[in-house]
């Protein structure tokens, strides 16, 4: 299988970088993208600004590629997701060229002549990747090893809070959208009662919008509907956070709220999408209804699709669906004080040999993902894949700590205590607030 490529599924930031690394072992990439250009995903949410700092959005071996062409790194700022494309991504990816296909959704992977259940051979035999074009034409792919970098921004989660749709929602799925609001095209918001469901960066994010569009556009109304009771974690990190711009994200949806410019109602918890004239009405499972809404956003998170990978032997566990040997570092229900490890090869291998999930899809559905997170996941990956397993094992990367104490403590606390070790948060400083929530990378 030597003369195989690494098939790497998604032109996302990791998956870039690990047709960077790849090159750089003497491994030939060829990485699919069912979008029609490098980061697809990213280019949904264009305009919303990261809360990483350019240095911290950029991989060392994709940077190596890129020197020769006369490219040079950005070094200071924060940029949007378009800035991001322009300015790096859609570069690597023109570097690499033919090596990235795009429009190619693969619809499937296995072994060659072996399903599911056959052990005989089956380490042996190369993969293969059914891939299904713009036009919905199939072909089969043979790959030596598998890179499955394709992300989680296709499987927005529902507003239902027991993880399926609410009653009605899929009936009013043209009153909801899952992406944060654009405070330069606010038709859909201004002069309009918006309710935002979910508590976490994304939702920071569409508040801060909302509020800026509130700002130009009397008569608009804003209300955020949480599941849980406010708490010293409910607004994130402050300046505690390492990362001191994705702090200030939360600080400033906290002023939002106690200013008055939005309506906060906790422990809402959505069981039905009732349609009256046009608009919607979140009802929860105790009974209680918001006022009927212009347009809901609902920012309740991700998660992986697995659908393609059913001919594959997984070790996932069961509650994140995530790869079983990092879940207990990531689960928002456990994971205690202290910033996440850094991930790696060894962490990351399935029971199927040379298969490998990475980026924000190895997270399955726990939020607080950051490129720099992937860009070691695939650093380490390829250099197992390449044989290298003293580098593999080598951690590089010591991740920023949030600030936020983790876990869940008791879930229906009506003092909203959360069992946490850490401190309140500080007030974030004043200044202009810059981020990204829950979106395909640096959440």
């Amino acid at each position: 299988m030597s003369d195989l490529p690494v098939v790497v599924i998604g032109a996302g930031p990791q998956g870039l970088a690990a047709a960077a690394h790849l090159l750089e072992r003497g491994l030939e990439p060829l990485v699919l993208e069912s979008g029609a250009g490098p980061a697809a995903a990213v280019a949904e949410w264009g305009h919303v600004r990261l809360f990483s700092a350019w240095p911290e959005l950029v991989d060392t071996a994709s940077v190596r590629l890129l020197a020769p062409t006369g490219w040079t790194a950005p070094t200071t700022g924060y940029p949007t997701g378009a800035q991001w494309i322009e300015g790096y991504l859609a570069p690597l990816a023109a570097a690499l060229g033919d090596r990235v296909r795009y429009d190619a959704r693969v619809s499937g992977v296995s072994r060659k002549g072996r399903d599911r259940l056959v052990d005989a051979g089956r380490a042996d035999q190369p993969f293969t990747v059914h891939v299904v074009d713009a036009a919905g034409n199939e072909s089969r792919l043979e790959a030596r090893a598998v890179i499955d970098a394709s992300g989680t921004w296709r499987r927005p989660n529902p507003a239902g809070a027991d993880g399926l749709p609410a009653l009605g929602e899929s009936a009013a799925a043209s009153l909801l959208t899952s992406q944060v609001p654009d405070r330069t095209r606010p038709e859909r918001h201004a002069g309009r009662h918006t309710v935002v469901v979910g508590s976490g960066d994304s939702a920071f994010n569409a508040i801060h919008e909302l509020v800026r569009i509130a700002a130009d556009h009397p008569g608009t109304r804003i209300t955020w509907a949480i599941r849980r009771v406010v708490s010293e974690g409910t607004f994130g990190g402050g300046a505690a956070d390492q990362l001191p711009e994705r702090g200030a994200l939360g600080q400033r949806a906290r002023k939002a709220v106690e200013s008055g410019a939005v309506d906060l109602v906790t422990g809402f918890r959505t069981a039905e999408i009732r349609q009256a004239d046009g608009r919607a009405v979140l009802v929860g499972e105790d009974g209680r209804e918001v006022a009927p809404a212009d347009s809901v956003v609902v920012l309740t998170g991700f998660r992986p699709d697995l659908s393609f990978l059913s001919e594959l032997r997984l070790d996932l566990d069961p509650t994140l669906e995530a790869p079983r040997r990092i879940a207990a570092e990531i689960d928002p229900n456990i994971h205690s004080c202290g910033s996440v490890q850094a991930t790696g090869a060894a962490d990351l291998a399935q029971p199927e040999p040379d298969l490998y999930l990475v980026g924000m899809k190895s997270y399955g559905r726990a939020p607080t993902f950051l490129a720099l997170t992937g860009y070691e996941q695939v650093r380490s990956v390829v250099a197992a894949i390449a044989g290298d397993h003293e580098a593999a094992a080598r951690v590089e990367l010591v991740l920023p700590d949030t600030g936020v104490c983790g876990g869940a403590g008791v879930f229906d606390d009506p003092e909203g205590a959360g069992g946490g070790c850490c401190a309140p948060a500080p007030a974030a400083p004043s200044g202009e607030l810059l981020e990204i929530g829950r979106a395909p990378v640096d959440a």
